[in-house]
Order: structure tokens, then sequence, then C-alpha cells
């Protein structure tokens, strides 16, 4: 057994090659291999999303606080609240974050594959994000 202790992992900011806007990372757990899983609790402020990205074994949010939005490729952005769970296929497009006047918080779980758990694509323009609004 082995135990995480709050605070004994140093939260990150989400480097703006990912995200647009203030976004806070704080790891949750990482299993060891060949375990292949891993979290962490991401926090946006208002307005702030990630990218366009994909997961190889694809990535499940949990939204703990606030009032965020999500959007797979070709879909409509969804208003995602606490209590949600949020699957994503394995290739899905997508990006999610903070709607423009609330933060949002989630637990992001997602799988490694061959020692990749992201790919990361373009900017979500301020364009495509005010579509939701």
């Amino acid at each position: 057994m082995e135990i995480k202790r709050i605070g004994s992992q140093p939260s990150v900011r989400g480097p703006s090659e990912w995200f647009t806007g203030t976004v806070r990372i704080d790891p949750l757990f990482q299993a060891a291999d060949p375990a292949l899983v891993q979290g962490a609790s991401v926090t946006f402020e208002p307005g702030a999303r990630t990218a366009w990205h994909t997961h190889p074994l694809g990535q499940t949010l949990i939204v703990t606080a606030g009032c965020g939005w999500a959007q797979r490729e070709g879909g409509p952005i969804e208003e995602i609240r606490p209590g949600d769970v949020v699957w994503f296929s394995p290739g899905e497009k997508h990006w999610h974050g903070a709607a423009p006047t609330t933060a949002v918080t989630h637990i992001a779980i997602q799988e490694k594959l061959d020692g990749k758990v992201v790919d990361w694509m373009e900017h979500v323009s301020d364009e495509q994000y005010r579509a939701g609004k």
C-alpha cells in the first residue's frame, strides 16, 4: 500500500504550449510499471482551456467543482458540472476547460501507450471557444 499525502506532490502551472489561460495541475497518482494509469486534478481559471488533443487509450474526466466546457471535434460545446463524468474515446480529438466566467476543477485519468498519454495539437482559438457562449 502507498498513500500519497496531500501537499506531498507540488502543483505545477499548465504550460502555455498546451493551455490557454491560467491552469494548475495537481498530480494525484502515476501507477508504477507495468500499470498504465495516471491521474491529476486540474483547475482552470475562467476562460482557461486545453489545446486540442487526443489520448491513445482515451481519457476520463470527473468534474469536482465549478462549471466547465468540453468539446469533441465536430460536436457541440457541452457544459460540464460537478458529478459529471466525461469519457473521450481513444484518438478522439477534443478540448476541455472552464466556462468564460466560472472556474472548473476535474480529475483527469488516462493510460499510457508506449509511454505516452497525450498527443497535443493546435490551440483552441478564441472564436472556437466563444462559439460556446
